[in-house]
């Protein structure tokens, strides 16, 4: 089988041999897909420079096993300006889509969203609301999408000032009492994931509490990197500016 122009992006790239490169890429039309780059590290190749992560490509490959050789590589557009946290936060999506979605399985809406995710990461204001959505649109095209706008039992819409049990079979429940299993989540946290619109610090800090407990049924037990690396970069961070305000004193 023979793809050409196929958009992508690049999820992971790891030498290969002494010139050649194993390259795990996200496409729009076929989903994940593993290829072998050859002879891109070799230093007359200019395609090494072009596949990098977060840049928007257009990639051409032939084959027909799980590992397809690729043909060519041409830069569809700029890729995001991230650095520091902004760029951990990116190494997070693709560790996402690498760790939870199966090869050749196409899923056209999900390139779209990834493709928009990227760009809010490098501003602070918008990034943490750029990673909620993202990962509620994984879990919804993964299959496990969530329940916003109404209980899970009684089929009533969802209030902004109740608070719910959210279960992780059904969806949210009424809050009974405190020892009733899943997680406890405010009406209103509910309905801004259902809009997109976390602007709210608390709904945003629930969201992510909330999230980050459904995508650990799918994850299992092995950490993310990219969760240690971030939390590594803040505690460097809070470390500096302890020192630069001493030096002020």
């Amino acid at each position: 089988m023979r793809v050409d122009l196929q958009p992508a992006y690049v999820l992971h790239l790891r030498p290969y041999r002494e010139t050649s490169a194993l390259v795990e890429i996200f496409t729009q039309d076929y989903g994940r897909v593993g290829l072998v780059a050859k002879g891109v590290r070799q230093r007359r190749s200019k395609a090494i420079g072009l596949l990098q992560p977060f840049c928007p490509l257009l990639l051409s490959w032939v084959g027909r096993s799980d590992l397809v050789t690729l043909t060519g590589a041409e830069a569809m557009g700029r890729g995001s300006a991230l650095t520091g946290e902004g760029l951990v936060c990116a190494f997070y999506l693709n560790e996402l889509l690498l760790r939870l979605l199966p090869c050749h399985d196409p899923i056209e809406a999900l390139f779209s969203v990834y493709a928009h995710s990227l760009p809010p990461l490098a501003n602070p204001q918008q990034r943490q609301q750029s990673l909620r959505l993202f990962e509620r649109d994984l879990l919804a095209y993964l299959g496990y999408g969530l329940t916003l706008t109404h209980e899970a039992d009684t089929y009533r819409p969802i209030e902004a000032e109740q608070w719910y049990s959210y279960q992780q079979e059904k969806g949210p429940q009424r809050l009974q009492s405190e020892d009733g299993g899943g997680m406890k989540v405010r009406g209103r946290t509910l309905q801004a994931l259902a809009r997109g619109e976390l602007a709210d610090p608390v709904s945003l800090r629930e969201a992510k509490q909330l999230l980050r407990w459904l995508l650990a049924f799918q994850l299992g037990d092995k950490p993310l990197k990219s969760r240690d690396l971030l939390e590594e970069l803040r505690q460097l961070g809070k470390a500096s500016r302890k020192m630069k305000a001493h030096e002020c004193k």
